[in-house]
């Protein structure tokens, strides 16, 4: 079982000279939750979660408490904002490192990866590096599910 055969092909990347705020509204109308950022020749060079985004906007306090189930809402901070400047800073400033699998590869390894990384999302790659496909979590345990009822 071939990466190729399960993933995403319609892959929504970004190009490196992006702003956080251009990726954000990226996610937000494309609805992706990773964005591989993209050299020139469309070879992921980094790429940014919908976490990271979402990291800009919790409160510094979230990494002083252990336990939240006593706050049902975190109050006047729920309506700030990052600030105007910051969106405007390139994508590369947020980026985190890219981590592929090649098409050619097989789910398990790809489930590997993504557990020992403690990922969702995998870009995929040809042998020479062009990004062409993106391959979930739920890409790969589908696929590996629906073999179960195919062996009895």
């Amino acid at each position: 079982m071939k990466i190729k055969e399960y993933m995403k092909k319609n892959v929504v990347s970004i190009p490196v000279k992006t702003t956080i705020g251009e990726a954000a509204a990226v996610i937000v109308e494309k609805h992706v939750g990773i964005l591989p950022v993209v050299d020139e020749q469309g070879k992921p060079i980094g790429v940014v979660r919908l976490s990271d985004l979402l990291a800009l906007e919790m409160p510094d306090f979230i990494h002083l408490v252990a336990d939240f189930d006593f706050v049902h809402d975190f109050g006047a901070v729920e309506t700030t904002r990052p600030a105007p400047k910051l969106l405007t800073k390139p994508v590369t400033s947020l980026m985190q490192p890219v981590m592929t699998i090649e098409e050619d590869s097989g789910l398990l390894r790809a489930y590997a990866i993504m557990l020992q990384n403690k990922i969702n999302d995998l870009p995929v790659t040809t042998a020479t590096g062009e990004l062409v496909g993106i391959v979930s979590l739920v890409d790969i345990g589908a696929a590996i599910l629906s073999m179960w009822s195919r062996s009895k």
